[in-house]
């Protein structure tokens, strides 16, 4: 169900190695309105630092939006990792098995889950693509993908399985370290749709950056934006004012910024919330991608 929020705040993740990541971008709109702005770690941000913010220091009724995917792909094989000894009841179970091998890996990094005997094969990661990369039914090529990803693609974006490793646009990395945050956030902050809506209070759901770019009206191949003026313009076609600067920007920080605005922007439409594809076990199990439809 839809409901009001004081705050927006959308985060561009990272899953690279390392204590600081400068892939990392935080920006907040703020419900009145207003031209969105970045939020300053001053150092960089770490994903610790992104922990501590959504536990300890959250805007009252704050929407955050994460750019990474919440959970790995269970609807198509009917379980996260088909042949596998452990068969995990939700996303929440799949979360906390991460944490827990990865527990003495800093920078809540999640490398150890990937070496892991037990999975291993069932990811791509460098030269070496596993025996259960794909399952019976799924496109073996580029790996297993949640129905919220196939909405997303029938949407004109281009998702990236989570068991897929490799490449510059891969999300695998960054939604493994993200599992492990969204474990240590458990009775802090909701989840939708793993989580029943609040009537009240903060909310954390998946985001895609490219859907944003998509209704400012840039394409899939344009949906990356590494100038104020372009920006700008899409800000202006999701209604929200400009932000000042000029020339070039770290496109980490429009992702950021111009996803902050449209989380405000559509954040009250009641379809967001109801998309055709959910299920309630697609919502425990795989969650949802806010926007996708």
């Amino acid at each position: 169900m839809a409901r009001r929020f004081g705050h927006f705040l959308a985060i561009d993740w990272s899953g690279a190695k390392g204590p600081r990541q400068k892939g990392i971008a935080l920006a907040i709109a703020d419900g009145a309105g207003g031209p969105p702005v970045l939020v300053d770690a001053g150092r960089g941000w770490s994903r610790e630092d992104v922990l501590s913010l959504l536990r300890d220091d959250l805007p009252e009724d704050t929407l955050v939006g994460l750019d990474l995917g919440i959970a790995l792909p269970h609807y198509d094989c009917g379980a996260y990792f088909p042949r596998n000894r452990v068969q995990l009841p939700d996303a929440p179970a799949l979360w906390a098995l991460i944490d827990d091998i990865c527990r003495d890996e800093p920078n809540l990094g999640a490398n150890s889950f990937v070496a892991h005997p037990d999975y291993r094969a069932y990811f791509r990661d460098g030269s070496d693509t596993g025996t259960h990369f794909g399952c019976d039914g799924a496109d073996h090529g580029r790996g297993r993908f949640r129905v919220t990803e196939q909405a997303q693609a029938a949407m004109g974006c281009k998702p990236y399985s989570n068991f897929n490793l490799v490449g510059a646009a891969q999300v695998g990395k960054s939604s493994l370290t993200g599992m492990r945050m969204l474990h240590r956030l458990r009775g802090h902050v909701p989840v939708w749709p793993v989580d029943p809506m609040a009537q009240s209070g903060s909310v954390v759901v998946e985001i895609y950056t490219s859907l944003a770019a998509l209704e400012a009206g840039r394409s899939s191949s344009r949906a990356k934006m590494r100038t104020f003026e372009d920006l700008n313009e899409a800000l202006g076609a999701l209604g929200s004012p400009a932000v000042a600067g000029a020339g070039t920007i770290d496109d980490h920080a429009t992702d950021a910024l111009l996803t902050a605005a449209w989380l405000r922007h559509v954040a009250d439409d009641q379809a967001r919330w109801s998309p055709k594809g959910l299920t309630p076990h697609i919502a425990r199990t795989e969650g949802w991608t806010f926007g996708a439809l």
